[in-house]
């Protein structure tokens, strides 16, 4: 039984989500992991166990460098700079000095016998090696006070002179000091005072100029830096290895550097690309997770993968030695962050040019290049506007200067350091341009082809979608052209308010374009058409219950509109939610007139929803209920507008109809002052024009007779002024407004 419990368990799993989820994981790190394992497959034909089997001639001069014979240069270097030595205390010698000359001082005046005396001052002094020691202790027993007292200022003076040279660890020796006493001692002193002099001074005389550990280490330091690296140059034809040639680390950079992999393909080193790019993986999905979850979807996984893989591969592709600044990585920068988002295309850039320089080894160069260049991508890509196509190869020239400007400061701070070749410099600059301006063009001819391969609708589709020749708006134009206005004037309120609060601008306008387009199937059912077509309001004959199904549908037949004319997925949301799970008021009422408050109930004339669960959704439902309402007002003052904005955005907050959307109430103020500001300017008052425009042109051609009318507009406006009229019976509105606020 639980044998078979565990494999019905298994059986579940396979056929999970969960499962598919993985095997995509595991298939794609698998894929990418023979990619950067694949260019191994040579190099482990060359060398076994680091024994060359065959000799490699160097296709192009390589210069490399022999980093053992620099190290050690540089420690040979280091070991000859002198330690630096800085001045202690002086002041503790010189008192030891004075002490000396008092304790000399008092031996004298003691009461002793000449012996005790002569016992102390062996005492005092170590005159043990010293041959004229007996003649020392008499001279500073016997002399007379004067002829002391000038040996004792002459030593003082003679120590100061020995102090300011200074005396270090290796000049305390006997000798030494000696030497550096007799060489510093004052001028005229008599060959009786030196011995004595010089006994004093040796006896209270210490180094005085210490080692500064720090400043020499310091210096060590400056010295190996200052050392060139030793560079070895093969030649074009010359043998870079022989067969059977131990490979040192030197031979391996040469063969790196043209063009092998020196990674040999076993199973260890195979496991630890997997690991790698495993590793990478899973840290792009936890920030996605964590910080970008909508983004989780397969879709936007496809479309990372291909551009991952893609870039791999031609990594891989590149022939021997060429640059790897032709990797299109200013491609994967504008793509991501085109179809993704701008922070997600930085991480994604930075993840992968960390995964292609470890496994491929490019240098510390190429990752400093591409993982600014990400930042900058990021940034210039954030403030393009998708109404100009021409601005995405702005991208690219903003890019491509950059990575110009990045490229040589780095050449320039390895020219301090090497010789570096002028005419590298400049191809690497003009390669990471050309990449950059080609990476633009190529993303904005491919960006159609990605958005129907993986159904990502980019901002340049939604460009495109609200074009108004687009022939679901023509249609509405001309079947619903009141539901077209209505439209137009909503996607007005709907782009300014997006972007006062950060949303998406472009997806609120072109989301108000065809929230409405339900409304095709049944335009006559609508008042603001009903006018335009002058026929009678068909909810005359209809229960409230037939009208309030016949209104409430129009969501879904939207829905099924859209995607019978391959609208992308993004504009169902707007179309299904702009009215939420509200309440269809007018035949609410309707319903509780005729059949009394205890037969009738608020949900059953409740739109199906959903909520709105976005900010731009929200603003539509807000922007919609707002513009019908003041459009139903005749000549609506500020006041006025202001007070139906305010008791809209209550009302829907009330009814928790905005519940699930990310809108904050310091966002809920934006969008109505917003909307305030705009809807007074749709009110604006005009001159009241003259009601006979012809006769008062003619007063005018009397009053002015160099100046004639023309005869074509003067028939123009007779027959402006016979169908005015008319003109005004077609514009008065004649629906209710409360059913206009729908």
């Amino acid at each position: 039984m639980i044998k078979i419990e565990y494999l019905e368990r298994a059986k579940e799993f396979f056929r999970s989500s969960e499962f598919v989820k993985y095997s995509y994981l595991i298939l794609f790190t698998l894929c990418v992991t023979a990619i950067i394992a694949s260019q191994n497959f040579f190099f482990q034909g060359i060398i076994q166990n680091g024994i060359s089997q065959k000799d490699v001639i160097a296709q192009r001069t390589i210069t490399v460098e022999d980093t053992k014979r620099t190290e050690q240069h540089k420690r040979e270097v280091a070991q000859k700079v002198e330690p630096i030595l800085v001045p202690a205390e002086d002041d503790f010698i010189k008192t030891n000095l004075d002490t000396l000359q008092n304790s000399i001082l008092q031996i004298r005046k003691k009461y002793v016998s000449e012996d005790e005396k002569k016992k102390e001052l062996n005492v005092l002094f170590d005159l043990s090696d010293n041959p004229k020691r007996d003649f020392i202790v008499n001279y500073l027993l016997n002399v007379d006070e004067p002829s002391l007292q000038e040996a004792f200022d002459k030593a003082s003076v003679s120590l100061v002179n020995i102090l300011h040279v200074g005396i270090t660890e290796r000049d305390y020796e006997k000798e030494n000091i000696q030497s550096i006493i007799r060489n510093n001692l004052v001028s005229n002193v008599s060959k009786r005072q030196i011995s004595v002099i010089s006994a004093m001074l040796e006896q209270v005389i210490v180094p005085n100029l210490v080692i500064d550990d720090s400043a020499t280490e310091m210096a060590k330091l400056s010295a190996q830096e200052s050392v060139k690296p030793y560079k070895v140059t093969f030649q074009k034809g010359d043998k870079i290895v022989f067969e059977g040639e131990p490979v040192t680390k030197l031979k391996r950079d040469a063969l790196r550097e043209a063009g092998y992999n020196v990674y040999e393909l076993n199973w260890q080193g195979l496991s630890s690309v997997y690991v790698l790019v495993l590793l990478v993986t899973v840290i792009f999905l936890a920030y996605l997770r964590f910080f970008e979850k909508e983004f989780l979807e397969p879709r936007f996984m496809a479309l990372a993968a291909t551009m991952v893989i893609f870039s791999c591969a031609i990594g891989v592709l590149l022939p021997t030695g060429f640059s790897p600044y032709v990797i299109p990585i200013p491609l994967v920068i504008i793509i991501s962050a085109i179809f993704l988002k701008p922070r997600i295309s930085f991480v994604l850039t930075t993840l992968l040019v960390a995964l292609m320089a470890v496994g491929m080894q490019y240098k510390a160069p190429f990752v400093v290049v591409y993982t600014l260049l990400a930042v900058i991508g990021m940034i210039t890509v954030s403030r393009i506007h998708y109404t100009r196509r021409f601005d995405l190869i702005k991208v690219g020239f903003y890019v491509g200067v950059a990575g110009i400007l990045i490229m040589m400061s780095l050449y320039l701070i390895d020219k301090c350091l090497i010789d570096v070749s002028n005419y590298l410099i400049l191809k690497d600059c003009m390669l990471i341009f050309g990449n950059a301006i080609l990476s633009s063009i190529v993303a904005l001819g491919i960006s159609p082809v990605f958005e129907s391969i993986y159904h990502i609708i980019t901002p340049y589709g939604l460009a495109e979608f609200g074009d108004h020749n687009q022939p679901l708006l023509k249609r509405l134009q001309i079947e619903a052209p009141g539901t077209y206005h209505h439209s137009l004037m909503v996607s007005s309120l709907c782009e300014a308010a997006a972007e006062a609060i950060g949303a998406n601008p472009i997806l609120a306008r072109v989301g108000a374009f065809y929230h409405d387009i339900g409304k095709l199937k049944r335009p006559l059912f609508f008042v603001e058409n009903q006018s335009y077509f002058s026929i009678e309001n068909p909810h005359n004959n209809l229960t409230p219950r037939l009208s309030k199904m016949v209104i409430t549908a129009h969501p879904k037949d939207g829905v099924e509109l859209a995607k019978e004319y391959k609208l992308p997925n993004v504009i169902n949301d707007f179309i299904l939610q702009h009215h939420g799970e509200g309440v269809a008021k007018y035949f609410y009422n309707q319903a509780l007139q005729e059949e009394g408050s205890e037969n009738v109930k608020e949900e059953q004339f409740r739109y199906t929803g959903p909520k709105p669960n976005s900010k731009e959704t929200a603003i539509l439902m807000i922007a919609d209920a707002v513009e019908s309402a003041v459009r139903a007002m005749k000549a609506a003052t500020p006041e006025e507008i202001e007070q139906i904005i305010d008791k809209i955005i209550v009302e829907r907050l009330n009814d928790g109809q905005l519940e699930d959307s990310p809108l904050t109430l310091k966002d809920l103020k934006i969008i109505a002052a917003t909307f305030s500001r705009i809807l007074r300017g749709m009110q604006h008052n005009r001159i009241k024009y003259q009601e006979n425009i012809a006769e008062e042109f003619k007063k005018n051609k009397i009053e002015m007779p160099n100046k004639t009318l023309d005869a074509d507009l003067e028939e123009k406006i007779k027959k402006l002024e016979a169908s005015k009229p008319a003109i005004l019976d077609t514009n008065e509105d004649k629906s209710n407004n409360e059913f206009h606020s729908l």
